[in-house]
Protein backbone atom coordinates (compact mmCIF):
# COMPACT_ATOMS: atom_id res chain seq x y z
CA UNK A 1 0.00 0.00 0.00
CA UNK A 2 1.96 3.17 -1.21
CA UNK A 3 5.87 1.29 -1.08
CA UNK A 4 7.24 -1.07 -3.87
CA UNK A 5 9.69 -2.99 -2.68
CA UNK A 6 12.63 -3.37 -4.45
CA UNK A 7 14.31 -6.17 -2.49
CA UNK A 8 11.40 -8.57 -2.76
CA UNK A 9 11.84 -11.48 -5.87
CA UNK A 10 8.51 -11.31 -6.76
CA UNK A 11 6.78 -8.69 -8.71
CA UNK A 12 4.93 -6.02 -6.53
CA UNK A 13 2.92 -3.24 -7.13
CA UNK A 14 2.98 0.11 -5.27
CA UNK A 15 -0.76 1.09 -5.04
CA UNK A 16 -1.57 4.79 -3.00
CA UNK A 17 -4.30 4.66 -1.07
CA UNK A 18 -4.68 0.98 -2.03
CA UNK A 19 -7.29 0.36 1.52
CA UNK A 20 -9.92 2.78 -0.60
CA UNK A 21 -9.71 0.68 -3.57
CA UNK A 22 -8.97 -2.57 -2.68
CA UNK A 23 -11.22 -4.58 -0.64
CA UNK A 24 -7.62 -6.84 0.45
CA UNK A 25 -5.86 -4.11 0.73
CA UNK A 26 -8.34 -3.16 3.34
CA UNK A 27 -8.06 -6.21 5.29
CA UNK A 28 -4.92 -6.81 5.18
CA UNK A 29 -4.54 -3.41 6.90
CA UNK A 30 -6.99 -3.98 9.97
CA UNK A 31 -4.80 -7.65 10.25
CA UNK A 32 -1.72 -6.22 10.52
CA UNK A 33 -3.19 -3.38 12.87
CA UNK A 34 -4.84 -5.81 15.04
CA UNK A 35 -1.81 -7.79 15.03
CA UNK A 36 0.44 -5.22 16.03
CA UNK A 37 -1.86 -4.19 18.83
CA UNK A 38 -2.01 -7.54 20.37
CA UNK A 39 2.05 -7.68 20.13
CA UNK A 40 2.04 -4.40 21.92
CA UNK A 41 -0.41 -6.25 24.44
CA UNK A 42 2.71 -8.80 24.75
CA UNK A 43 5.53 -6.05 25.14
CA UNK A 44 3.49 -4.22 28.03
CA UNK A 45 3.35 -7.52 30.09
CA UNK A 46 7.67 -7.24 29.62
CA UNK A 47 7.83 -3.23 29.89
CA UNK A 48 4.81 -2.17 31.51
CA UNK A 49 6.23 0.84 32.70
CA UNK A 50 5.78 2.39 29.14
CA UNK A 51 1.83 2.35 28.79
CA UNK A 52 2.16 0.04 25.39
CA UNK A 53 -1.43 -0.92 26.61
CA UNK A 54 -2.84 2.31 26.55
CA UNK A 55 -0.66 4.13 23.34
CA UNK A 56 0.04 0.81 21.32
CA UNK A 57 3.86 2.12 20.64
CA UNK A 58 2.30 5.06 18.90
CA UNK A 59 4.30 8.98 19.48
CA UNK A 60 1.71 9.89 22.24
CA UNK A 61 2.75 12.29 25.07
CA UNK A 62 1.90 9.37 27.84
CA UNK A 63 4.82 7.14 25.30
CA UNK A 64 6.86 9.71 25.47
CA UNK A 65 6.81 10.66 29.27
CA UNK A 66 8.13 7.05 30.00
CA UNK A 67 10.76 7.93 26.68
CA UNK A 68 12.21 10.08 28.87
CA UNK A 69 11.62 8.58 32.14
CA UNK A 70 13.46 5.24 31.14
CA UNK A 71 15.27 5.54 28.27
CA UNK A 72 14.66 2.87 25.34
CA UNK A 73 13.94 -0.65 25.56
CA UNK A 74 15.44 -3.16 22.95
CA UNK A 75 11.84 -3.11 21.07
CA UNK A 76 12.25 0.57 20.11
CA UNK A 77 13.02 1.03 16.37
CA UNK A 78 16.11 3.30 16.82
CA UNK A 79 15.56 4.42 12.97
CA UNK A 80 12.96 6.34 14.30
CA UNK A 81 14.44 9.74 14.09
CA UNK A 82 12.21 10.87 17.04
CA UNK A 83 13.88 8.24 19.28
CA UNK A 84 17.58 9.62 19.13
CA UNK A 85 16.74 11.90 21.82
CA UNK A 86 15.85 8.96 24.58
CA UNK A 87 18.81 6.93 23.76
CA UNK A 88 20.69 7.08 26.86
CA UNK A 89 23.70 5.08 25.73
Amino acid sequence: DGYKISTLSITNLKVIKGDIVSASIAAASVIAKVSRDRIMLDYHEQYPQYGFDSHKGYGSEKHFEALKAHGLTPIHRLSFQVLEQFNKK
